[in-house]
């Protein structure tokens, strides 16, 4: 029988941390040991209470309380600085992180009707400076924890909007499929994450697909570091190259697919860096579609999610992403097709479907971003229109070329 894992799901993917251990500033180095040490210790702690799992906490209507740690790891000491009712408080952070985690509630209700993290109206718990210098923030299935950086190479997680988003959909996640955090089903629970946490983002901005910059995390590196993000849902694999943090490993297709041991020290059978394929995915979906990415591509990837299980694989999701677009949309419906070729262009075929998506590959990669079919006409067929229409003006501008006098 396949034990379901829980794990301390973290923004900050280990090999950037180990990366950083290379450094040649003890300042950086020491952070991230100390980041790695916490973090390793938290997902002990996490593994030990999820055993003694008791009750469900009673619902709350998503009401938001922020805790301050002031530097400390250990939770229950926080002091509790802002609640639902509550006016700005002095604290920056504190009242980032309320604003966003109440942006982030407001999205799940207002786009997908759902009721908080656990549909439920579970009370949402931030607590910020979480220990000292420490360079990541997570989800440990009870509340969302945020670090202050250490401020050479991380600034303050609460100053990105779709790291508190990505966070929040980890226990939304664990809420719904509870996709074990290893190897494919891993790396298909952090690009949900992704893939909620930059809707989240381009919801608040009320940003079109094509307007969008698709990364994650942008705010939590310094201003002297040289980076974009962490990761770039674009163009997996783009979002950092130097020699402090080392080139970003993300792939963008399954031909690069990376393997890596389901253990701490390779990121659980990499899912901070496989998740780029599943991420990409969604990516071209949203632009072979057009328009906001929470309108079609948004709800076919969230009922897609609550039809998952937790050892859901790549191949699964693609295919239930294809079955979702044609239940909501239509069989054949140009949200049907984007789905198909996005797949395909990142190298999953959907199954039972002939040719797979080969047809479809150049008008999704040549999107305008609004879409290219409005009228619900199949893309193939409105291919061979165009190249009909074609076939009859050559015909025609021929007729007319015997027909006008020489002079």
């Amino acid at each position: 029988m396949t034990t379901t894992r829980r794990c301390l799901n973290c923004i900050t993917p280990p090999y950037i941390l180990k990366k950083l251990l290379e450094s040649g500033e003890e300042e950086i180095r020491q952070a991230a040991l100390n980041t790695l040490i916490s973090t390793a210790q938290l997902r002990g702690e996490r593994a030990v209470r999820a055993s003694f799992a008791g009750s469900a906490a009673a619902p709350a209507n998503g009401r938001r309380t922020i805790f301050d740690c002031r530097n400390s790891r250990f939770l229950p000491q926080a002091t509790l600085v802002r609640s639902e009712s509550d006016p700005p408080v002095a604290d920056a952070s504190a009242n980032r992180a309320f604003d966003a985690i109440g942006a982030t509630r407001d999205f799940y209700k207002k786009v997908f009707d759902r009721n908080s993290i656990d549909n439920r109206g579970m009370r949402l718990q931030g607590y910020v400076h979480f220990a000292t210098n420490y360079n990541n923030a997570f989800w440990d299935g009870q509340q969302l924890v945020f670090g202050d950086g250490d401020g050479r190479v991380f600034t303050d997680f609460t100053g990105s909007c779709e790291v508190i988003a990505h966070e929040f959909a980890h226990g939304v996640t664990e809420h719904t499929a509870g996709l074990d955090y290893h190897n494919q089903s891993g790396a298909l629970n952090e690009s949900l994450s992704d893939v909620f946490g930059v809707m989240v983002k381009q919801w608040t901005l009320h940003q079109r697909a094509a307007e969008a910059d698709w990364l994650i995390g942008a705010d939590v590196f310094t201003p002297n570091i040289k980076a974009d993000a962490l990761r770039s849902m674009k163009a997996p694999g783009t979002a950092y190259d130097n020699k402090l943090l080392g080139k970003d490993p993300q792939p963008d297709h399954m031909s690069h697919y990376v393997k890596l041991p389901d253990t701490e020290q390779g990121d659980m059978g990499g899912v901070h860096v496989n998740s780029g394929i599943p991420n990409r995915a969604f990516y071209l979906t949203a632009m072979g579609i057009g328009g906001y990415a929470w309108d079609a591509p948004g709800h076919i990837w969230y009922e897609s999610l609550k039809a998952s299980s937790p050892q859901t694989q790549f191949q699964e999701f693609a295919d239930t992403t294809y079955l979702k677009a044609g239940q909501l949309y239509g069989a054949g419906s140009a949200e049907q097709q984007a789905v198909l070729a996005a797949w395909n262009e990142v190298g999953i075929r959907v199954s039972g479907v002939p040719g797979g998506a080969e047809a479809l590959r150049v008008p999704v990669l040549a999107g305008r971003g609004d879409g290219l079919v409005h009228d619900g006409t199949p893309i193939p067929a409105l291919i061979r229109q165009i190249e009909a229409l074609a076939a009859q003006v050559n015909a025609l501008a021929e007729g007319l070329s015997v027909l006008t006098p020489k002079p």
